[in-house]
């Protein structure tokens, strides 16, 4: 089990179980936050839940708690979603950033792949990415059928048809990035580890 906040000098549970969250981005099991956070029971997790949510409740904040008996996400209020839906309509309109290719690439030769290991790959936090990639409908999420808390992300059949390639096997130079991807698996010469 890992250390509990106190232990990592975060004095305030809620703002660890918000940073938890925030960072996750997706549904969080409670098993999991109980694990992480260094919460001892079931109940005593609930209870920081229910806690967090009231707090979010308040009139200055834009994000609610959603949650079931098995997981909890942040999500933001619904009297924002005219201005969410703006946003993301001019997002999804303008070129995609240097960033957002990059990250397409990497799960076009290497995909699918968590969004932890694209995180390590790239070397920075990629859930807005991903997001404004799905929307676009350049990739897709499916559950992970080895960690099923978590998603894989692979290119659509929209992207592939769009590039001309009826698979990931034809873009080019596909093997030799396949190759490289080997440097970062475990047992590599190079000790890299996995993400």
């Amino acid at each position: 089990m890992t250390d509990s906040p106190k232990e990592h000098g975060t004095g305030d549970p809620r703002a660890a179980l918000e940073a938890l969250l925030f960072i996750h981005g997706e549904p969080l099991t409670y098993k999991k936050m109980q694990e992480v956070l260094g919460i001892g029971t079931r109940e005593e997790a609930e209870a920081l839940v229910a806690e967090f949510a009231a707090s979010l409740a308040a009139e200055h904040r834009g994000l609610q708690l959603i949650s079931d008996r098995e997981k909890v996400q942040l999500a933001t209020k619904p009297e924002f979603n005219g201005i969410l839906e703006a946003f993301v309509k001019e997002e999804v309109s303008e070129d995609l950033s240097a960033a957002s290719l990059e990250a397409l690439a990497i799960i076009a030769y290497l995909g699918p792949l968590s969004r932890a290991k694209l995180e390590y790959l790239r070397g920075v936090n990629s859930s807005v990415i991903l997001r404004s990639l799905a929307i676009r409908g350049l990739i897709e999420r499916f559950p992970d059928a080895e960690h099923p808390s978590s998603f894989l992300y692979r290119p659509t059949f929209d992207l592939m048809k769009h590039l001309g390639v009826k698979e990931s096997g034809e873009l080019p130079d596909y093997g030799k990035f396949r190759e490289l991807l080997k440097v970062f698996e475990p047992g590599s010469a190079e000790g890299v580890p996995k993400a």
